[in-house]
This record gives C-alpha cells, structure tokens and sequence, in this order.
C-alpha cells in the first residue's frame, strides 16, 4: 500500500467510527425520551450515504405516530433535538438522520418517484417544471431522482417555500 492509500483507509476508519459514535449517542438520547413519553420501541443504528441513520422500529406503529406528527413535523423536531444532542456531547455539527415507523423510508420512496416521474414529464415537454415547496430533506431525495434520470434540478425559493425546478437536458 502507499502512504495516500493507507491514510485515506485510516481517515475513512476514522469517518466510519465518528459516525458509530454519533448513532451510539443518538440512541441513548433516543431511548430516553421514549422512557419519559412511555413509548415502547427500538433502537436500529446504520450509517448510509456518510451519515449516520437512526430508526425508531415498534410493533405498536400507532404509538409512534405521535413522534412523526402531522406530515412529519414532529419526526424533523426531533431530528434537530438528537443532532444537538449529538452536538453537545460530540463538540462536531452532525447530518444524522432519523427515522420513526418507516415514515421517512415510505417518503423517500414516494419522492423518488415523484423525481422520476417529474424528469419524465420534463424530457417529454422539454419546458422547466416547477414543484411544491419541500424540506431539505425532501428536495434532496428528489435531486437524486431527477439526476438517476439523466437530467438536472435546482433548488429555487426561501425557507419554508423553497422548491425544486426540474430542468430539461
């Protein structure tokens, strides 16, 4: 091995367990609020994509709801509050993701194929095509989309109306 191979191996070792670390803290500010809220559920931990994930699984789906709320509002709290939380203990700003009762996993489904469908309807017209305001979350589950169909997007707009344009090739 040269020398740029053996760091670039020990820097992603290094990435891999920072982001082990992120999910470990995660789980454990996790497991804590579902204790106060009397919530039974589990705690799965991966790392996708360079991020850490987070998911709240139960048999009893109808009790987590209250963690996703109305359109996932209450899902994107406390992703913020688990990131600060990771933040405070870890000192570095972290892009974990948190999921609870497969909500966020059935929604990136659902924009995926949206994205597609949207790259579609672009290469047919040829004409830009404007979407609905999105979380960041949101827009980028479509970005990916729309670049897996061969075209390319933007992101247009101020926060909370910020949107994608789907852009003909």
């Amino acid at each position: 091995m040269t020398e740029g191979t053996t760091t670039a191996a020990a820097e992603s070792g290094d990435t891999l367990t920072r982001l082990e670390q992120e999910g470990e803290i995660a789980a454990d500010y996790l497991e804590g609020l579902l204790d106060i809220a009397d919530l039974d559920g589990d705690i799965d931990m991966d790392v996708e994509a360079d991020r850490a994930a987070v998911s709240i699984v139960s048999d009893s789906v109808r009790d987590l709801q209250k963690l996703v709320g109305r359109d996932g509002e209450v899902l994107e709290a406390l992703q913020e509050l688990t990131r600060l939380a990771v933040h405070r203990e870890t000192g570095d700003r972290s892009r974990l993701m948190l999921d609870i009762a497969g909500f966020r996993a059935k929604k990136r489904e659902e924009l995926a194929a949206l994205g597609a469908q949207a790259a579609a309807d672009v290469k047919a017209s040829g004409e830009p095509l404007k979407l609905a305001p999105m979380t960041p979350f949101e827009r980028k589950v479509v970005h990916d989309a729309v670049a897996a169909a061969g075209l390319k997007s933007e992101s247009e707009g101020e926060e909370p109306q910020r949107f994608v344009v789907v852009l003909p090739a």
